[in-house]
This record gives C-alpha cells, structure tokens and sequence, in this order.
C-alpha cells in the first residue's frame, strides 16, 4: 500500500487535490476531520481540554471552538499545549484509518494533513505531496470565500508553516493559486508519473 501525504496552508487548493486523488480511487483519510472526530462530545481528548483550558470551553456537551482558537491563536505555548493533547489521538485514528484501508485492500492512501511540516510527520510516509498558492491569493479566499476579515487571514496564515519550509521537506509542489481544473491537471500528472501501475486502483471513481 502506497501512503502519500498531502499538505499546503490554509486556503491553498488542498482539498481540491484531495478530491482528484479520491476521484482517481485514493482513499483519502482527511486529518481535519480525524481532529474533529477526536474532540467530539465524551471523547478521552474533551475531558483533557476541559481540563487544561477551562470548562467554559465546553457547551452543551461540545467543543466551543470559536472561543478555543480566541485561546490558541497567537499564543504559541497555548498552542502547544493543545497539540500535545490533541495529536496523540490523532495520529492513533490515522493508524486505524491505515489498518482498515490494508483489510480492505486499498493500493493507495492520501493523509490530508495541513500541519504536516509542523508535526514532523514526513518519515511517516512515501510520498509528501505540497499544495502551495501566492499569499495574496490565499488571503482574498479566506476573506471572499469563508467570511474572515483581513487580519484575521493574514493572522492563520502566519500560523502555519510557510510554502517554503513546506516545499523543502516535499517530493512534489503543485501550484495552486490558480483554477480548480488547473490544480486538478497537476494531480493527473502526477498521478500518472508518480504512481506505480501495480498500485494503482482498477478503476476510477466518477
């Protein structure tokens, strides 16, 4: 089983590559989600939030994640402290995630990880895939497409790493500061030059 990992910024074309890998029969474990899932009401990592930042964080049952990014954001030892309690439980559903693609079969697996870098997860896979796109272009998405202000783009971008440090740990940088169907001609290419035919799913899914 071929295992890629695929990363890029917020707001950079991800989970439009994400996509055109999952349409060419990758299955495609989104990390954001597992994130999701592993706070999700009654979950081992909520009670650990709870206790590290403050019940008040914890409404009706959920994770109030609004106010938990007013916490983390711009405050790197909060951040910190977050991950440390988060990530462990990720990466133990990314591990089953694999295990159950293995059961099934499945020739290759794409981990959508946006802090890939941060996390130091490169040697946990054979190919390390990176979306990038130009910061201007990235800040008029966010702003345009998800509602936020300027500052607010310009403060999650300078969170994360940067397209170079991302591109230095990377066996291929996809361009995507350009269209949908630019980005996904990118991922056709690579696909047909990078995949072994051995791996490569029967056939395609849509």
């Amino acid at each position: 089983m071929l295992r890629i990992g695929l990363t890029g910024g917020i707001a950079s074309g991800k989970s439009v590559a994400s996509h055109r890998f999952e349409w060419w029969g990758a299955t495609v474990v989104d990390h954001d989600d597992l994130s999701r899932l592993a706070v999700a009401p009654g979950t081992a990592a909520l009670a650990d939030i709870a206790r590290e930042f403050g019940d008040p964080l914890i409404v009706d049952g959920e994770l109030d994640r609004s106010e938990l990014a007013k916490i983390v954001f711009g405050d790197d030892e909060a951040l910190d402290r977050l991950n440390a309690i988060v990530h462990p439980y990720v990466y133990a559903l990314a591990d089953a995630a694999d295990r159950r693609a293995r059961e099934e079969g499945v020739r290759v697996v794409v981990h959508a990880i946006p802090l890939l870098f941060e996390t130091n997860q490169t040697d946990r896979f054979d190919l390390i895939v990176t979306v990038a796109a130009p910061t201007r272009v990235r800040i008029e998405r966010l702003v345009d497409g998800r509602g936020m202000s300027r500052e607010q783009a310009e403060a999650r971008i300078a969170a994360q790493a940067t397209d170079e440090q991302r591109a230095s740990i990377s066996d291929v940088v996809l361009d995507g500061g350009g269209s949908v169907e630019n980005l996904e001609e990118q991922v056709d290419h690579f696909w047909r030059n990078n995949i072994p035919v051995s791996h490569r799913p029967t056939s395609l899914r849509g």
